[in-house]
């Protein structure tokens, strides 16, 4: 059995360990399809050779070739550790410095295989979300950090550590960049390539910044998404008897069946994998399990008459449903359905992240990596059946948006019927939830803001819950209404979080706030760890989907209005503002939600261990990790970004920023083109 001790030591080459290969107990990636050329799978096998000696060339060349060719990527799994992967408490890890053993926990929460979906192919969430390309990448890395001191940087280039560079003891203890891919090669064909190279990476979002929390981490988005529906489309926050549709019961999507009961609907989600439909309902959260479509339409209207929150796993593919939901309505007139969205994985709709319809789970996988041009057109004819029953039953009353998945611009580009009459660029038949549900949060200052107790005690996390409600109630007894109903909403989850059973790996937990809130948090927090209160240091991060964070132009900044929405100034400038500014590690990548190519994202983590230099890094990065989005929306025409950035200037005086004259007469702009 592997120690932590061992896996920090480096890769163990005499002897080398056994090649087991792939765990069958585990679920597994789809295998790829990078179409390499004979040369170009000779310069994967080139790459993957060059991080062992000449002498073990022999060996590893036969297994790493197979590995090419069988699953599509060189993963490594001979160096796959034996040891269990978790967050172990932080002083556990041999290190020099804290800041790196709380590199080294998340990085191996990211790992669990209770949280990550494909674990021994380093994929996080998301299908092909990576934390490593392979396994050499995870062993060096993990020795670097044990033996790192405050005076080092680890630089980190698409999974692979370049090394540890002279530094600041101010600066980050690592810079992490993912996909880094010049624009004009930033294509889907070009990046199965690459990776399959092993020269770029796909990290998603949280999975390659080593932050992710486990489907927690979108839990509380997922539940103000689906509050805040129910009051712009139901015209009530009241949802009980309330029926809400969707699919994915996977790292991300598994958020959904939780944050539907938390809601007081009755949450119906499709997935047509068993492994994380029985992975969320052993978790406990997915109540029921079904593969019955009979008994499914039953138990919705048992619930919808009772009134009874559920969540509700259907083992089937999300378009039989949504047909069978549309036959009931043609039936009876009987609309089953009040909301509905789709977190299928459609940013990367070819290689398992969309299942089509009209192939079992099992054909649909050998299909893709037998005949790539065939099921790519069976994907195309599943999204116009996906995309007309939903038509249909929205046109009945249903009310449905993008979930910020790709869905409605991967069905435009299958040639559904999903354009909107005279839509800008960014603006399909239906919206995206940040445009017509969220977008306003995000131009107040609030996105979702987490913490990891690196105790792994329960205790400490319960303390940090209350100091969090505790420092929010005293913000919003001064705040105007429309801040008070989003910190009323967020002391409200966090007060509630206990009870949820939301924990899945580390001891962590995340809320939306504004910037006010976040440092104030943060600085109590640091507080709680200098006072003994809370017994070991705390990680504060985000998810990259947030104010600042990411440019997204068919999600996070789908609601910027001035051209600006395919331009990503914000999230490279938030990259290197978190770095000079205290962050202990930074990420910036390419790709992340809506799909590679497709956005621009970045994140942090920051150490709080209850030093006066731990608050003032917290202090100054978190002001300015909001304060750089509002500024941007403001500056795109968002009133809301307007008056939060003027009165963020107003209490902080170094703060100037560049405010906008909106045009007032239009018939200026006509006059002037007119002449």
């Amino acid at each position: 059995m592997s120690t932590l001790k061992e896996i920090c030591s480096g890769l163990p080459l005499d002897p080398l360990p056994p090649n087991r290969g792939r765990d069958p107990s585990l679920p597994h990636a789809p295998i790829r399809t990078p179409n390499l050329t004979a040369e170009e799978e000779r310069l994967a096998l080139r790459n993957a050779l060059r991080y062992f000696p000449s002498s073990h060339h022999a060996t590893l060349a036969p297994e790493f070739a197979q590995e090419l060719r069988q699953y599509g990527h060189i993963y490594m799994y001979r160096f796959c550790p034996a040891l269990r992967m978790r967050a172990y408490p932080i002083d556990q890890y041999p290190c020099c410095t804290r800041q790196a053993a709380s590199i080294m926990l998340m990085i191996m929460n990211n790992l669990d295989p209770a949280i990550a979906q494909f674990p021994q192919e380093l994929v996080t969430y998301g299908g092909n979300g990576q934390v490593f390309s392979n396994w050499a990448q995870f062993r060096l890395v993990m020795q670097y950090l044990s033996e790192m001191s405050e005076e080092q940087t680890l630089v980190m280039y698409s999974g692979h550590p370049m090394g540890l560079f002279p530094s600041l003891p101010s600066s980050p203890r690592a810079i992490i960049t993912n996909g880094m891919v010049i624009p004009n090669y930033s294509s889907r064909e070009q990046y199965e390539k690459m990776f399959a190279l092993g020269v770029s990476m796909y990290g998603q979002m949280t999975a390659g910044s080593y932050c992710y929390i486990g489907p927690q981490g979108i839990v509380h988005g997922t539940l103000l998404t689906v509050l805040n529906a129910g009051r712009r489309y139901l015209g009530s926050g009241d949802l009980s008897g309330r029926v809400f549709v969707t699919s994915g019961l996977g790292g991300m999507s598994g958020a959904q069946a939780k944050a539907a009961v938390i809601a007081g609907c009755i949450g119906v989600i499709a997935e047509v994998d068993e492994a994380p439909l029985r992975k969320r309902h052993e978790q406990g959260w997915l109540m029921e399990v079904t593969s019955n479509m009979e008994q499914c339409i039953q138990r919705i209207r048992e619930a919808r008459t009772s009134k009874t929150p559920l969540s509700l796993g259907y083992h089937g593919n999300i378009v039989d449903l949504w047909e069978r939901l549309l036959l009931e309505y043609e039936r009876t007139g009987e609309l089953l359905v009040d909301l509905g969205s789709d977190q299928t994985s459609l940013h990367n709709p070819f290689n398992g992240g969309y299942y089509p319809v009209q192939l079992s789970f099992r054909q649909a996988n050998q299909l893709m990596s037998t005949d790539a041009s065939r099921f790519r057109g069976i994907v195309g004819d599943s999204l116009k059946r996906h995309v007309t029953a939903v038509n249909k039953l929205a046109d009945a009353g249903m009310f449905f948006w993008d979930y910020g998945n790709a869905f409605l611009l991967e069905a435009e580009r299958a040639g559904a019927d999903v354009q909107k009459k005279d839509g800008g660029a960014t603006e399909f038949r239906y919206p995206s939830y940040v445009q017509d549900i969220m977008g306003d949060i995000f131009s107040l200052g609030f996105g979702p803001f987490r913490w990891v107790c690196t105790s792994g005690d329960p205790r400490d996390l319960a303390v940090t819950d209350d100091i969090a409600a505790t420092v929010l109630e005293e913000i919003s007894a001064d705040a105007n209404q429309d801040i008070r109903q989003q910190y009323d909403d967020n002391i409200r989850w966090i007060r509630e979080a206990g009870k949820h059973n939301m924990v899945v790996g580390s001891q962590a937990r995340i809320l939306y706030s504004d910037q006010k809130g976040r440092v104030c948090i943060a600085l109590a927090i640091n507080q709680a760890v200098a006072d003994g209160r809370v017994s070991a240091p705390v990680v504060i991060s985000r998810d990259h989907h947030d104010v600042s964070g990411t440019d997204s132009p068919f999600r996070e900044t789908s609601n910027v209005y001035d051209g600006s929405a395919f331009c990503a100034d914000m999230a490279v400038q938030n990259f290197v503002g978190d770095a000079f500014r205290g962050a202990t590690w930074v990420a910036l990548h390419n790709g992340g939600g809506v799909g590679w190519g497709e956005v621009m994202n970045g994140g942090f983590g920051l150490l709080l261990d209850g030093s006066d230099e731990a608050a003032k890094r917290a202090r100054l990065m978190l002001n300015w990790d909001v304060s750089n989005g509002v500024a941007r929306r403001c500056w795109s025409g968002n009133s809301n970004a307007y008056e939060t950035i003027q009165r963020t200037m107003e209490e902080h005086g170094q703060l100037r920023v560049t405010m906008p004259f909106p045009v007032q007469d239009e018939h200026v702009l006509d006059r002037a083109l007119q002449g």
